[in-house]
């Protein structure tokens, strides 16, 4: 048994992030959406909460795209 690597607890830590900011962009997204359609928000908020969500996922990816390639490198 190799003993433990920091690096890899940190890269676990990161994804982990990553899987939360997702699952979490899009209960909030599809909650928004459902509540502005509900309430009558005006268009440009609507897109507000749409940009913000393609940021998050933004995010997401590029933090996943980095993890990716700091296993490629790794191995």
């Amino acid at each position: 048994m190799k003993p433990h690597d920091p690096d890899d607890h940190a890269r676990v830590m990161q994804a982990r992030t990553a899987a939360i900011v997702v699952a979490a962009t899009m209960v909030l997204w599809i909650g928004a959406n459902f509540a502005g359609r509900e309430l009558g928000l005006p268009v440009r908020y609507v897109f507000l909460i749409d940009f913000a969500a393609l940021a998050a996922f933004f995010w997401a990816l590029v933090v996943g795209v980095k993890l990716w390639r700091a296993r490629q490198t790794k191995e």
